[in-house]
């Protein structure tokens, strides 16, 4: 049996736009994502988050199908539009919501671990300059006020933001997601104003608590060079790296921006953006790093034909990602557990022994039903279990991992994807709402319950 520490925390993770429906009910208005998918071609199969899997007015069964898993930790992320609409004033009826799933969670004996932040701005904001303007920031301090001041007294842990880099890159950058951007200035401007909306949102949640962790989560990519010995390579894996992992690390762990990132991105305004004061609010202490892992990138200097404008990957659009025969999942990401192993440990070595959650893993396959309306979704288990085992040789080397929450909790709204690519543990037939849990569901609570892996079991 390879078994975590004892008291490492088990969990699902899901997030309000990909999941909550009801996208108009009891005052919510407009998100950019609402924006972004009225707009023809910018979704897979012309999809929205309506109705998601109408988590909305669901809750309390969801709820009750975390309990028969057995999660010990729920992460979910609330709705920015539905607490202050447009940006504006409290809306007291979607505060209610959120206050009946934490309460219903509690009452479960699951502990509810809430993100501020999992991309849905308003779109009234949007409309005003979105992330790239500096007032965005403050808006989102008012916003975490609102929450925090009704959910304060029963929430432990909050993560600020999710995956900042997804939000300003692929956001202002590419536009492969909302608000569908390609202003490479404009995605290094919000990728600057969203740690410093982490950092104004860390000083309300200090204001309101006296206790609780509070930290934040970044999707974090593992990056190799194609050819190691080639120093045009070697270079590639530098920009990557620096636009992928160091912009954000390091201001939030360090105080500072790379010297060579500040370098690169100056013809993209990066230094013109900071002001005084921006990187200590940025790098007060937090409690937890969350770590989104779902693949590493392995990075040429000869372009491929994903290269060019637009680019997330401003200033290295040249930059190529060429194939290594690995599988790949049904999203066409190389599936490369080892890597994680590798990741955990140099952020323990890099930046020092802060606590870590694994607060993203997960995978899409087919997940074809039987006659029975079955998923025996064995590839996930391997995947699963695969992850998990690299995770626990991170743990064996001395890296202080706490964690782990499996995405999803159930198939969703998967952004740009729509309802194409199935992450979740229980399969949802869109259609009726039904839930049914896959095999993966059964296998995942079994390792709750053991708080670790048999042997030759996957």
């Amino acid at each position: 049996m390879t078994r975590f520490p004892r008291g490492f925390l088990w969990g699902v993770a899901t997030a309000a736009y990909q999941i909550e429906g009801s996208t108009t009910a009891e005052g919510r208005t407009p998100s950019i994502w609402d924006a972004f998918g009225e707009q023809p071609g910018r979704i897979a199969g012309g999809d929205t988050g309506e109705p998601g899997t109408d988590h909305y007015r669901r809750m309390p069964e969801d709820v009750e199908l975390l309990s028969t898993l057995g999660v010990e930790a729920y992460r979910f992320s609330i709705a920015w539009p539905r607490v202050r609409p447009d940006g504006g004033p409290v809306n007291r009826a979607g505060l209610d919501f959120y206050e009946r799933l934490v309460d219903t969670l509690l009452g479960a004996g699951i502990t509810p671990w809430p993100t501020l932040y999992h991309w849905d701005l308003p779109q009234r904001l949007e409309d005003d300059g979105g992330w790239a303007a500096r007032e965005t920031a403050y808006r989102f301090a008012e916003y975490a006020d609102a929450v925090l001041e009704r959910l304060g007294d029963r929430v432990g842990t909050w993560t600020t933001l999710n995956e900042p880099w997804c939000s300003a890159f692929l956001g202002y950058g590419s536009g492969r997601h909302a608000p569908g951007r390609t202003e490479p200035s404009s995605a290094v401007a919000a990728a600057h104003h969203l740690l410093l909306a982490h950092g104004l949102g860390l000083e309300v949640i200090r204001r309101h608590t006296r206790d609780a962790r509070a930290g934040v989560t970044l999707n974090l990519f593992p990056v190799g060079a194609a050819d190691p010995a080639d120093p045009a390579d070697v270079e590639a894996v530098r920009r990557i790296d620096g636009l992928q992992n160091r912009f954000f690390l390091d201001p939030l762990l360090r105080g500072e921006y790379p010297a060579d990132l500040l370098a690169d991105l100056e013809p993209y305004g990066l230094s013109g953006v900071i002001r005084p004061g921006d990187l200590t609010s940025i790098s007060a202490p937090i409690d937890l790093l969350g770590i989104n892992y779902y693949r590493d990138l392995n990075v040429s200097a000869v372009p491929d034909e994903k290269s060019g404008l637009p680019s997330e990957w401003v200033g290295a659009e040249h930059v190529g990602f060429p194939e290594r025969g690995l599988p790949k999942t049904a999203s066409g990401w190389d599936i490369n557990a080892g890597a994680l192993t590798g990741l955990l440990v140099d952020i323990h070595e890099r930046y020092g022994p802060i606590p870590l959650y694994i607060t993203e893993n997960g995978v899409a396959f087919g997940d074809a039903r039987g006659e029975d309306g079955l998923v025996e979704d064995t590839d996930r288990i391997a995947f699963i279990d695969q992850h998990l085992r690299a995770a626990h040789a991170a743990v064996e080397k001395g890296v202080d991992l706490r964690g782990y929450f499996y995405w999803s909790a159930m198939d969703n709204f998967e952004w740009a994807e729509g309802y194409a690519k199935r992450f979740g543990l229980v399969h949802v037939d869109f259609a009726t709402q039904r839930r049914t849990p896959k095999a993966s569901a059964s296998w995942y609570s079994r390792v709750i319950a053991d708080n670790g892996l048999r042997e030759n079991d996957d």
